[in-house]
């Protein structure tokens, strides 16, 4: 199946680059949802035929006269049968203990089960989808002290990834006993129709599609305490009217790739008898933590953040306390050579999880620093500058009854920004309540503030610092990040059933500071171009008011390892965007600020 998506792709991919360039001329013309939908039928014919289940039985071949299909049924019948009476005489010759030399010995099973399966999804915007579904289905109190958050698009992603399983449980008979080697391979494709997309200075359509393939290979158990993992990705783009940057393209590198040591009873046990390990990795990683804003894989985006240094765990998840120390320094995408380090900055900290209390309250304490020595060869003016950031922070999240569920978090920010001093905060704030109804519907409404530069002449710097985290979801299309904003949302979320999902936002936003920029905005942060400025008025007198968007959302699984994602946003632009656009017209684009965004996203997994 995975072969007939990929053949059926290429094509059309091919088709695509060599055609579609030479559209765009035409394309300006064409109305959004005429374009929208050409290109959305393309994408859905290929889902369709990818998920088609091929019978040897029912099929018959070109010119096949009628009445011979039968023959041929009854003849394939026929080899079915005796291919399953050798089976079974093969099972009863088979040796008594049924084990392979290469599985652990039942008396030398680890004590922790296989992790249950977690949904194929995008981005993990639905992450309380799968929370509802486990806990309907579950007939006991879990033994774990960890509960996960209701909060949108929070829950990091398991560790390993979870697009990966144990050999043991991919459901081939041969591989039963094989639990101590986790595989995984994993392809998405996306497709998207931005048109006059405000972090351009041109306006009109884009049409791109971005490729995404991983693979993961884990050992652990059988060497313990030596433990390993490999992770390789290959990201694409094709048909970009833009030029290509490190947040599209990376093709053949290397994302995770280090050596662990793992004693799993080095710290104990809690007091749900469970043990508490202790855990050293060092080499090249990828993986989230704490609510994803600061330390993220980044999902949405094509390429992945990743580090290499190491990090030390006091626990695991199930425990009561756990602590997460590490020291990395950032991997830096290259586009046409093999990812190395950035030797010029460290990241470093420490987070505390204390779940004693986690059916009301889960509170994670965390610090986090950057030290940065200046590259003069850096492509932006931070690069380019001395920084050391410091920034202690608290996280609290849990549910009040069974009526309202909450996730707070603050951060302040303090250190040296070059020759000024740096000075910022930002926080985050959601509740929510679960109906239960058939569909179970969800309301919630999310605040999140960062402060900005209030003076630039001051000789402070007040732009709050996201480190590593994601851009998704405070914006949909990418507008907006964890800096100097102010974002009020409220979100409604449906799931029909256990395959279909609905959701829909509103969001709004301004400045937090109208003298500082909107990050992305007008070339503001492209890694190939510099920044001309087009995104900050120093003087204040564009506004402060960015915007507001509407945000649509519908997710279907096609099959148990087959997701498809369609999202539509419409951005209406606010008199900061407008009088950005009005202030340059010889270098941006004169129009309204107005933006359509349309997507469909098919992720798929081997397992």
């Amino acid at each position: 199946m995975f072969l007939i998506w990929v053949v059926g792709l290429l094509p059309m991919a091919q088709h695509t680059r060599n055609n579609c360039a030479g559209d765009l001329p035409g394309i300006a013309g064409e109305s959004f949802w005429k374009k929208s939908m050409k290109y959305y039928c393309q994408i859905a014919l290929a889902s369709a035929l990818s998920a088609l289940p091929v019978s040897p039985i029912q099929a018959e071949e070109p010119g096949t006269p009628p009445g011979r299909s039968s023959v041929i049924q009854q003849r394939t019948q026929q080899q079915i049968g005796q291919a399953e009476a050798s089976a079974a005489d093969k099972k009863a010759v088979k040796s008594t203990d049924g084990n392979f030399k290469w599985a652990i010995k039942p008396g030398h099973r680890p004590a922790e089960p296989s992790p249950p399966r977690p949904a194929m999804n995008t981005d993990r915007e639905y992450d309380w989808w799968e929370q509802s579904a486990a806990k309907a289905e579950a007939t006991s109190k879990p033994t774990s002290y960890h509960r996960r958050s209701n909060s949108y698009a929070t829950n990091p992603d398991t560790d390993p990834p979870r697009y990966v399983r144990r050999l043991s449980d991919i459901g081939i008979e041969a591989f039963k006993d094989i639990t101590w080697l986790d595989i995984g391979f994993e392809f998405r494709t996306r497709y998207e129709m931005r048109h006059n997309d405000v972090r351009r200075v041109e306006g009109g359509f884009d049409n791109p599609f971005f490729l995404r393939s991983r693979a993961y290979l884990g050992i652990r158990e059988i060497l313990d305490p030596f433990r390993g993992a490999i992770e390789f990705q290959d990201s694409r783009v094709y048909n970009n009217r833009f030029p290509t940057t490190d947040q599209e393209y990376n093709p053949y590198d290397l994302i995770q790739g280090y050596g662990e040591l793992y004693f799993k009873n080095a710290l104990g046990e809690d007091d749900r008898k469970q043990n508490r390990p202790l855990r050293f990795r060092v080499g090249r990683m990828a993986y989230e933590t704490l609510d994803r804003r600061f330390i993220a894989r980044n999902e949405w985006r094509n390429t992945t953040n990743t580090f290499e240094g190491f990090r030390l765990n006091l626990g695991r998840e199930a425990n009561d306390w756990e602590i997460d120390m590490w020291g990395y320094q950032p991997v830096k995408r290259l586009q046409n050579d093999f990812d190395r380090r950035n030797d010029h900055l460290w990241f470093y900290g420490v987070i505390g999880h204390w779940r004693k209390w986690s059916d009301i309250i889960t509170l994670q304490p965390y610090y986090m620093g950057q030290k940065q020595t200046a590259d003069p060869n850096g492509h932006t003016a931070t690069n380019r500058l001395d920084r050391e950031l410091h920034m202690p922070s608290l996280r609290g999240y849990g549910k009040i009854g069974n009526w309202l569920d909450y996730d707070v978090n603050f951060s302040y920010q303090f250190g040296t920004h070059g020759t000024e001093r740096h000075d910022a905060y930002g926080y985050t704030a959601e509740v929510g309540h679960n109906f239960n109804y058939a569909w179970k519907p969800r309301v919630s409404a999310f605040y999140g503030y960062a402060t900005g530069d209030r003076n630039p002449n001051d000789n402070v710097n007040n732009r709050f610092d996201r480190f590593f985290g994601f851009a998704r979801p405070w914006s949909a299309d990418h507008y907006v990040i964890y800096e100097n904003i102010k974002a009020p949302k409220i979100r409604f979320d449906l799931q029909p059933t256990q395959k279909l999902g609905l959701e829909a936002g509103y969001s709004w936003f301004w400045l937090a500071s109208s003298t500082d920029r909107l990050f992305d905005t007008f070339d503001g942060n492209i890694s190939v171009v510099r920044d001309p400025g087009f995104n900050r008025d120093r003087t204040g007198r564009s506004g402060d008011y960015v915007g507001g968007a509407v945000e649509l959302r519908l997710r279907y699984q096609l099959a148990s390892r087959i997701n498809t994602t369609f999202g539509y946003t419409h951005f209406t632009a606010g008199e900061f965007v407008k009088n950005r656009i009005e202030a340059h017209p010889d270098d941006i684009v004169q129009r309204s600020g107005n933006t359509d965004f349309f997507y469909v996203e098919v992720l798929m997994s081997a397992f």
